[in-house]
C-alpha cells in the first residue's frame, strides 16, 4: 500500500461560507473525512503549511512547498497538494521547475465548489487525486481535475465555475480517469537519476499585456524594477510601430541593461511565431528577445523566475529553451 503526504493549502476545496464570502477554513484532517475510500487504496499523513485562498500564493509559497517535498521525498511515495484553483497553474508551473526529474508523483488538485457544497466536485477530485497518485506509472507534477491529469507545465485554468475548469494547452492530457482508474494516454518513463531541488526564484519578473494604443513610457518603471519581462503581445507576435518605433527603442534598452524579455502571445492556443509578421522580426534587432511558442504563460513565466535565479544572459537563455516536462518545443 503507497504512503502518501497530503498537503492542505487551502482554497475553495476548503471553505466555508463567512459575511464576507467563502474563504478557506476546512483543515486537512476534515477534508479526508470527505473521500473515506482512498483508505483502500493508500495511506495518508496530511499537514497543512498555510491555509490560504490561492489569489495569496505566490513564489514564497511555491519555495515553501518544494522544500517541504524535498524534506519528506524519501519517506512518501507521492504527494497530493489541495489547492485553490485560481492560481493552481502558476504552482503547477513553478514546481515543475523547482522539483525536477522526480520519480515520484507530485498531483494537485482542489475544486470549483467547497466540500461543504451538497453538489461539490471536491469529492471526486480528492478521491481521483489520491488514486493517480497511488497508480504505479504515475511520476511527476500533474493536476488531477475532472478527471483529467493534465502535465503540470502545460495546464490552464480556462472556465471560472465549471468544474471541468482546467485545459491542457497544445499538449493531450496525460491521462483521463475512468472510475477511479488512470487511462494513459501518453505513458512515459520514470525518471531514474533521482530528482534534483532548485532552492530560489527571481520574483522581478513583470508580465506586460499589450493594449491598442499603449505608450511606450511603461518601460520607465520596468527598467527600475524588472529583471525579466514577459510581454503577451497580439497574434504570433509583436510590437507596434507607432510613436516612431517608440516600443523597439525601448526594448533595446531593457535589454541593454542586462535584463531578459520573453515575447508570448495573448492567444491561447498555438503559440507565437515572431518571423512570420514585419512587426515581429524587426525585434530581432533590439537584441536577445526570447520566444515562449507554444508555452502558457503560467510556464514562462515561471520558467523565467527560475532561470534568472540561476544566471543571466546566453545562460538564462539556454536554460528557458531547454524543455522541462514537454514544456516548450
Amino acid at each position: 500500500m503507497k504512503h502518501i503526504l497530503m498537503i492542505a493549502t487551502g482554497g475553495t476545496i476548503a471553505s466555508k461560507e463567512t459575511d464576507e464570502g467563502l474563504a478557506p477554513a476546512l483543515t486537512s484532517g476534515e477534508l479526508l473525512d470527505c473521500v473515506p475510500e482512498i483508505a483502500r487504496v493508500c495511506r495518508v499523513d496530511a499537514v497543512q503549511p498555510f491555509n490560504l485562498d490561492s489569489t495569496n500564493i505566490y513564489a514564497p509559497h511555491w519555495l515553501a512547498l518544494a522544500r517541504l517535498i524535498e524534506d519528506n521525498y524519501n519517506k512518501y511515495d507521492g504527494f497530493v497538494v489541495t489547492h485553490g484553483t485560481d492560481t493552481m497553474a502558476y504552482t503547477a508551473a513553478a514546481l515543475s521547475y523547482l522539483v525536477q526529474n522526480s520519480a515520484r508523483p507530485i498531483v494537485l488538485t482542489g475544486s470549483q465548489r467547497s466540500a461543504y457544497s451538497r453538489d461539490t466536485d471536491a469529492r471526486r477530485n480528492l478521491a481521483d487525486a489520491f488514486l493517480f497518485c497511488a497508480d504505479d506509472g504515475a511520476y511527476g507534477v500533474r493536476i488531477v481535475f475532472d478527471g483529467s491529469v493534465i502535465l503540470g507545465t502545460r495546464a490552464k485554468k480556462t472556465r471560472t465555475r465549471s468544474f471541468n475548469a482546467f485545459s491542457s494547452i497544445d499538449f493531450p492530457a496525460v491521462a483521463v480517469m475512468r472510475e477511479g482508474v488512470p487511462f494513459y494516454y501518453i505513458v512515459g518513463e520514470k525518471p531514474e537519476d533521482g530528482p534534483r531541488f532548485y532552492h530560489t526564484l527571481n520574483e522581478n519578473v513583470f508580465v506586460l499585456k499589450m493594449i491598442p494604443g499603449m505608450r511606450a513610457d511603461i518601460f520607465d518603471w520596468l527598467d527600475a524594477h524588472c529583471d525579466g519581462l514577459v510581454i503577451e503581445s497580439f497574434g504570433t507576435g509583436g510590437l507596434p510601430d507607432y510613436e516612431d518605433g517608440a516600443f523597439r527603442a525601448r526594448l533595446a534598452r531593457f535589454l541593454s541593461l542586462g535584463k531578459t524579455a520573453v515575447l508570448a502571445t495573448q492567444v491561447e492556443r498555438e503559440g507565437s511565431a515572431l518571423d512570420k509578421y514585419a512587426v515581429g522580426r524587426r525585434l530581432r534587432a533590439c537584441g536577445r528577445v526570447l520566444e515562449a511558442r507554444c508555452m502558457t504563460l503560467e510556464a514562462a513565466v515561471t520558467k523565467l523566475m527560475w532561470a534568472l535565479s540561476l544566471s543571466r544572459g546566453e545562460q538564462a537563455e539556454t536554460l528557458f529553451y531547454t524543455p522541462v516536462e514537454r514544456d516548450i518545443f
